[in-house]
């Protein structure tokens, strides 16, 4: 229900305020201006969006299904169980689900977006699997996808490489910050939805969680020990080069495991036509919308609102500039990057601004495009408090990253 009510109300608003702009301000192309927007973006969702993405989910898939032919994913899911079992106690022990989520977290904690959708589809069909009603989604489910908006990285290779791309002297100066707040944001998650769902926190759940919490300090300790050169040099190529050794792990490992790793990978990547047939709708639904909400201007009529509430309170309003990064991220990523582009060419990479827009950019990830892509892979319609949870996730990520922006930046 939420989820249609928010997308009924992108074009209603939008319409109104293209109404607006022409009885009143004499806006004779508004309209046009909104068409053309319509029809290129429901073009772009299947020909930027969806078919780019079925090549990935083709390899990936077929990839997974050796992994799984080899065992390795129960046995990943085996190691993990006893963390996993506490945030997701819906799920089985050793489910193919708990090795798939595992592979989904770390291919985004890599900052490899490409790698984690596939794997993070797979996840979300097999706790399907496990769903009585086939319309609505289970815990499990929302407490997945939560974490997956949440957008833990530790390396992000990506925001690095903008960074360096648009002169940056000091590329990887927001490293640490950048993984401080998306930490954050995955922790006020876990707690967030872990006490709605009314988990069992005890010792063994926040016994890992410290732990993941001294691996991500002693990881950061690490990096930050290094010098500004080999800092950009491990964001560019330890990602990377760990992708390709699970790549070849895999492959090596079901040879190993005398696993036909040809015919398995072939008999894995033919379901990831399938799943891209079944999203295109979702995707072309939900990115219409955000295109023509933002081509309306009510994009720029949300900013210019909240900039006036923050300035009214008297608090320093330094970080304005780099709001519409944040309240774009939840509507669409290529939006948040194209806006986070646009401050380093007017401000400047290593401006406050730019690097305040980076640690957005890293902060969260795109709520309505993964709960629409998520969900609508298994068919998924009711929602529950899924869209919520995932926006509160993301407000608390923009707190959070202004906060370490003055602490690091100012």
């Amino acid at each position: 229900m939420a989820l249609n009510i928010i997308w009924m109300a992108f074009f209603v608003i939008a319409f109104v305020i293209a109404l607006f702009k022409l009885v009143f301000l004499g806006d004779t192309e508004i309209f046009k201006l909104l068409a053309d927007g319509l029809f290129d973006s429901a073009k772009s969702s299947v020909m930027d969006v969806a078919l780019p993405l079925a090549g990935t989910m083709v390899f990936f898939l077929g990839l997974m299904n050796i992994a799984e032919k080899a065992g390795a994913i129960q046995k990943l899911a085996k190691w993990m169980n006893p963390f996993l079992s506490r945030l997701f106690p819906g799920v089985p022990a050793n489910h193919p689900a708990m090795g798939q989520m595992v592979m989904n977290f770390s291919a985004n904690m890599l900052g490899l977006d490409n790698a984690a959708t596939p794997f993070g589809l797979k996840a979300m069909e097999s706790l399907q699997s496990l769903n009585p009603d086939k319309e609505k989604a289970t815990n499990a489910q929302i407490m997945f996808l939560v974490l997956h908006t949440s957008g833990l990285t530790i390396i992000p290779l990506t925001i690095i490489s903008y960074r360096l791309a648009a002169g940056s002297h000091d590329a990887a100066s927001i490293f640490i910050p950048c993984v401080l707040a998306t930490l954050g944001t995955t922790l006020a998650s876990i707690f967030m939805v872990g006490l709605y769902q009314k988990l069992k926190w005890d010792k063994v759940l926040i016994g890992w969680i410290l732990g993941l919490i001294l691996l991500m300090v002693g990881i950061l300790f690490s990096v930050n020990s290094l010098m500004p050169i080999q800092k950009e040099v491990f964001s560019k190529t330890v990602g990377n080069a760990l992708l390709l050794v699970i790549i070849v792990g895999i492959i090596i490992g079901g040879a190993f495991k005398k696993v036909s790793v040809f015919d398995a990978f072939i008999e894995g990547a033919k379901n990831g036509f399938d799943v891209i047939i079944k999203i295109i709708p979702y995707l072309v639904a939900m990115l219409v919308a955000i295109r023509v909400f933002r081509d309306s201007g009510a994009m720029l009529y949300l900013l210019n609102g909240i900039t006036f509430l923050i300035q009214s309170t008297g608090v320093n309003t330094e970080f304005i500039g780099a709001l519409p990064v944040a309240i774009m991220k939840p509507l669409s990523g290529s939006g948040a990057r194209g806006m986070m582009l646009d401050i380093f060419q007017t401000q400047g990479p290593d401006s406050f601004v730019g690097k305040l827009a980076s640690i957005f950019q890293g902060s969260a990830d795109t709520t309505f495009y993964i709960i629409a892509l998520y969900f609508g892979s298994v068919g998924i319609k009711k929602i529950r408090y899924a869209l919520w949870a995932g926006i509160f996730a993301d407000l608390i990520g923009v707190v959070i990253a202004i906060l370490i922006g003055y602490t690091f930046f100012k």
